[in-house]
């Protein structure tokens, strides 16, 4: 095969009209696991009561979200995926962080992934920083980039290849360090410990070197990978939320993610043993996440 087996169902109306008669939710109702608990729904991000009917009472230890970006992806738009004036765009970004920060518990991790637009200033990453410094109860932690091995570009621009992922804490939460597959290999680094000259392998607590904010390590999703979701656009990779899982929740706490699209969250709770409650204004992608978890 030497493309995607469906074009983006964002784009395609003809697929969409014959898809939407299999999705088992409609607007504004929630389906849950029989086995697990996790619970998707067809809700809306920016609206509180549908962001606490899905909770249903409870506090997210870990909410990810990754919501539109306000640029095109793929150079396409959509109703699901459209380009807002900036102004508009930030009042659905603070709807919905106001509405995250209601269900977060008490010390607790947020993640968000967002863009950067290269050809608009950059546009809307910068002023979605400067939003969340009027959230005094969320501490900005730490400004991760993910590298794409795909991207965007001109001959007279250095190609776009970024991923950012927004990094914030509600109190105090714990923070579990994990590690990343690529062996150490670094040597000659000496610390004195207990009196003792010791190299920096031995000092480790592990063979492999620990991420940092800078991610190289993982592959951006595309149509040959195992993982893929045919017609979804913007797929996150299921090693990234692990990792971020690992590092930021712990085994039965409960998850949130507020855009679902291709239920890489939902997936990715259900491996490590997480409680994940996700939901999308678009049914499709609501069903698209039910399946996958039900396939798995």
């Amino acid at each position: 095969m030497e493309k995607e087996a469906l074009p983006r169902l964002d784009t395609a109306p003809g697929i969409r009209e014959a898809l939407l008669p299999c999705c088992r939710l409609k607007k504004g109702e929630i389906w849950e696991d029989p086995v697990k608990g996790h619970r998707v729904g067809v809700l809306d991000a920016a609206v509180l009561t549908d962001v606490e009917r899905i909770m249903g009472g409870e506090k997210a230890a870990c909410i990810i979200n990754d919501p539109p970006y306000n640029l095109k992806v793929g150079g396409k738009s959509s109703r699901q995926l459209s380009r807002r004036a900036l102004d508009t765009y930030m009042d659905f970004s603070r709807a919905w962080v106001i509405n995250a920060a209601a269900v977060l518990a008490e010390n607790s991790h947020l993640y968000v992934w967002l863009g950067a637009d290269q050809n608009d200033g950059f546009q809307p990453l910068p002023d979605f920083m400067i939003m969340m410094r009027g959230f005094p109860d969320l501490q900005a932690r730490s400004f991760i980039t993910v590298r794409n091995q795909r991207g965007y570009g001109t001959q007279k621009n250095w190609m776009a290849v970024r991923q950012e992922l927004l990094y914030y804490v509600k109190g105090s939460p714990p923070f579990t360090a994990v590690y990343t597959d690529i062996p150490k290999v670094l040597k000659g680094y000496y610390k004195s410990v207990g009196g003792v000259l010791t190299e920096n392998i031995e000092r480790s607590r592990s063979p492999n070197i620990r991420p940092g904010n800078v991610w190289l390590d993982i592959q951006q999703v595309f149509y040959r990978m195992e993982e893929n979701v045919p017609g979804a656009y913007a797929q996150k990779p299921l090693k990234a939320l692990e990792r971020i899982l690992l590092a930021s929740s712990a085994p039965a706490e409960l998850v949130a993610d507020f855009f679902a699209h291709a239920g890489t969250t939902l997936l990715a709770c259900e491996k490590l043993g997480r409680r994940c409650v996700t939901f999308d204004l678009d049914p499709l992608y609501a069903e698209l996440s039910i399946r996958r978890l039900e396939h798995f």
